[in-house]
This record gives structure tokens, C-alpha cells and sequence, in this order.
């Protein structure tokens, strides 16, 4: 496996066998309890900026990854599949094997200010987690937001992380020139669920908070419900559970997804499943059978369910909390009267 020859030296920028990275790739590993059994591998990208594929289906079009791999190690990720590109697995690599480009600040800034750029909307963690827990200690994103900040570029960011919240001084700083928000990943709040399906991650109550504080700093941020999974977060109990308390947080709008099996997160997911609910493995079987989606119909039970649990709870209605958070409505000054005139 490729990655097992880059121990400090690297290899060659010229070296067919890593034609994605330039020269200087290493590996480290940290001696701390949160990063026990994994690796990082530094590597010098040579861009930063993605540009999404048409067929993609997503609402952007340019993207930034400062990581792939992720420390969340959600079950489900749809990501993992990405892990096979590098010669990694999509299981238990995608866990522990972190590609880290350490130079993505520096690239940020110069691709941002090329020519050739024109300014479009750049989308962040929408691949894997821009603010996993390596993200503490390698502080790639405050250099990338800073770039964008100074290029007055509008971005967003997707997160299951709380530690987007270190970063509150630059985002309220781009949001002064341009247009940013944010949205945190929740797709349910049972305790249990979370700690068998995303154990790297923060408590979905956490990030809840997140919402809140962003919100209350002015960053507009939103609730990606997602995923949802069949028969184990899709009774209306829990879905209604799940949305109040989004309601509570803030959240400025809220977007419900099912859970969609591609491949790379279709195996480990199923290998989960049958060691954990393994009578629910036929009716994933069913539901899953034909592809990576689950039936429409089905999509849209649930996802009516959520649009009408969000209009009873008041998701992306002003409280008197953030309506206080308003600037004052500035009524036009009245007309000047007219000057009385002899004739």
C-alpha cells in the first residue's frame, strides 16, 4: 500500500504512485487518548479549490477539503467510498488514516486571488468534516478563512464539530464583507443511536448549541437533518423529538435527509447492522436493494413528517431573543412639508 513508503522523507512530487499531492508527504501519529490508533499523513496539495461535478446534484458548484478521512467515524458516512481513490479502504482507514494538507491555507489565498477566479460561492465540510478533531490541532481553517475574509468571498460550512466556535472572531469578520452561514449536522438526539453511529462526534446536543451561539453572533445557521435512518430514528416520536428541539435551538431553516447507502458506506454500514440489528438487515435489504436511495415514497413520508413538525414547532421563526438580536427597523424619514408660497 502506497502510503506505508511516506515515513518523513516522502516521495517525489514526479513519483506516478502519488500523482494528487506534491512533495513533502509524512505521517505522524500523536501519543494523546483522542487520536489513539490513528495516523495523519501531511501532504503538500497541489489545489485547494474543487470544482464539483455536474452530476453531483448538489447546490454548489466549488468546494474546499483541508482533510480526507474523518475522526467522526460515522458508520454511514458517504465519503468513505472516497478513501478507495488513495489505495486506503473505505472502513476502518476512512477512521484512522487522515489525510491532512497542510498547505491549504497558503493555497486558498493564492487560487483566491488569481485572475481566473471569479468569486463564486465556496462550500466547506461537505465532504468530510472541515472541524473533526484533528482540525484542534492542526488549525488549517483559520488560515482558510482568513483568506477568505480578505477576498470578501462568500462561503458556508457544513459541521458536525463544535470547535467551528474557536473560530467565531473570523467568521463574524467575513460576514461583515460577504455572505456566510453555516449549518450543523443533526439528523437525531437519541444518546444511544449517536454513540453506536458516530462515536467521534460531539453529542447532537452540542452541536445544538452551536447553532444558538452562531446564530446569536450573527453567522446564520441552519439544521442539516441528516441522516435519517430507517427504523431506528423515523418513528414520528423521535422525528418530532428531533425537531422541537432543533426549534429550540435557532435553527434558521431546516433540511431533512434519509440515509443514502452509496458504496464504500453501503458495506460497513450493512456489516454493522448485522452485528448490532441484524433482524433489521432484510428491510434494509428491501428498502436499499435497487440502489443507494430509499424508495421515494418513503423519502417523502418522512420528510412530510419533518416539514410539518417544523411548522408546528416554529423552526426559522424569530424568537424575542434573536428578534432583540435584530437591528432596529428603520422607518423612512418623514416627508418634508411643503414651503408655503404668496401668490
Amino acid at each position: 500500500m502506497r502510503w506505508d513508503n511516506l515515513r518523513l522523507t516522502g516521495t517525489g512530487g514526479d513519483d506516478p504512485a502519488v500523482p494528487l499531492f506534491a512533495r513533502g508527504a509524512v505521517t505522524r501519529t500523536f501519543d494523546t487518548p483522542e487520536f489513539k490508533g490513528m495516523t495523519f499523513y501531511e501532504i503538500q496539495a497541489r489545489s485547494i479549490i474543487n470544482r464539483v461535478p455536474a452530476a453531483s446534484r448538489v447546490p454548489f458548484e466549488y468546494t474546499i477539503n483541508p482533510y480526507r478521512g474523518c475522526g467522526h467515524r460515522c458508520i454511514y458516512c458517504f465519503a468513505r467510498k472516497t478513501h478507495e481513490y488513495l489505495d486506503l479502504d473505505s472502513g476502518a482507514d476512512f477512521d484512522s488514516k487522515i489525510i491532512v494538507k497542510v498547505n491549504a491555507a497558503e493555497l486558498a489565498r493564492k487560487e483566491l486571488a488569481s485572475p481566473r477566479w471569479g468569486g463564486e460561492h465556496v462550500a466547506m465540510g461537505t465532504n468530510v468534516d472541515c472541524y473533526q478533531r484533528a482540525e484542534g490541532r492542526y488549525q488549517l481553517m483559520r488560515g482558510i478563512l482568513a483568506a477568505l475574509r480578505d477576498a470578501a468571498n462568500p462561503f458556508s460550512i457544513l459541521t458536525k464539530g463544535t470547535l467551528i466556535l474557536r473560530d467565531l472572531d473570523l467568521l463574524t469578520e467575513a460576514a461583515d464583507v460577504t455572505e456566510v452561514s453555516a449549518n450543523v449536522s443533526v439528523g437525531f438526539v437519541d444518546a444511544e443511536i449517536w454513540r453506536a453511529v458516530e462515536p467521534g462526534t460531539p453529542n447532537p446536543r452540542r452541536r445544538l448549541e452551536t447553532c444558538a451561539t452562531l446564530n446569536d453572533n450573527g453567522i446564520a445557521c441552519g439544521v442539516l437533518m441528516a441522516p435519517i435512518l430507517p427504523y431506528l430514528t423515523d418513528s414520528p416520536a423521535q422525528l418530532e423529538r428531533t425537531v422541537k428541539e432543533i426549534a429550540a435551538s435557532g435553527a434558521t431553516h431546516i433540511a431533512p435527509i434519509v440515509l443514502h447507502l452509496r458504496s464504500g458506506a453501503r458495506e460497513w454500514w450493512l456489516s454493522w447492522l448485522s452485528r448490532e440489528h441484524p433482524r433489521l438487515v432484510p428491510r434494509y435489504l428491501e428498502l436499499y436493494g435497487r440502489g443507494a436511495y430509499a424508495p421515494k415514497s418513503y423519502q417523502q413520508r418522512v420528510t412530510g413528517l419533518v416539514k410539518e413538525y417544523a411548522e408546528r414547532h416554529g423552526v426559522g421563526r424569530a424568537t424575542p431573543a434573536m428578534a432583540r438580536r435584530l437591528p432596529p427597523r428603520r422607518e423612512p424619514p418623514p416627508p418634508e412639508p411643503e414651503q408655503l408660497r404668496l401668490l
